[in-house]
């Protein structure tokens, strides 16, 4: 392992750590805790792959994990920016981005790594990622009152239409119309 490897690794584990701490802190007052605690969930597998791939480097330096005062810090954010969000009704807006910059930082160390294992684990933690963005979208979606429809060419275009439905054929199908 080198040490631009050692470095990303760092760097997902931090903001996998800071994403599950969002969760936690979103998930103490919600209806719907699923969502919140499976991703906390997943952001803790993810750190705990991070921090198992350095605890295996040689360089003991290398090995050590993320400080107490971190954690903390990671805390205090995350009860501050919940409180927030659970005031203005926007949790599932707000953890989103987080959710996003994870899968981001996963993708990122998953390209770039030499190790099969590393790789493999983060692509079954990346399949479990994109399940829980496609949830944290509806619910943003369900927030802000948006239709939860399908966002097909043919919907846009009959939406855009006023809801007529009569030309859905000749937009969507163009070998048709011979």
């Amino acid at each position: 392992m080198i040490d631009a490897e050692v470095v990303r690794l760092r760097k997902l584990r931090n903001v996998a750590l800071r994403a599950r701490a969002l969760a936690k802190a979103l998930e103490s007052d919600s209806i719907d805790h699923g969502v919140f605690a499976e991703s906390a969930i997943m952001c803790w597998t993810i750190s705990r792959i991070a921090t198992g791939h350095l605890r295996a480097h040689p360089y003991l330096s290398y090995q050590q994990g993320p400080s107490r005062t971190r954690e903390l810090a990671d805390r205090a954010i995350a009860s501050i920016a919940a409180f927030t969000a659970r005031r203005q009704n926007r949790r599932f807006t707000v953890y989103a981005p987080e959710l996003q910059s994870v899968a981001r930082e996963v993708a990122d160390v998953r390209a770039l790594t030499w190790s099969a294992d590393l790789s493999d684990a983060l692509g079954r933690a990346q399949l479990q990622l994109r399940g829980l963005a496609q949830r944290l979208d509806a619910g943003a979606r369900h927030e802000s009152g948006a239709v939860s429809m399908p966002r097909g060419n043919a919907i846009v275009r009959a939406e855009a239409n006023g809801g007529a439905l009569e030309d859905m054929g000749r937009t969507t199908w163009p070998y048709l119309a011979i």
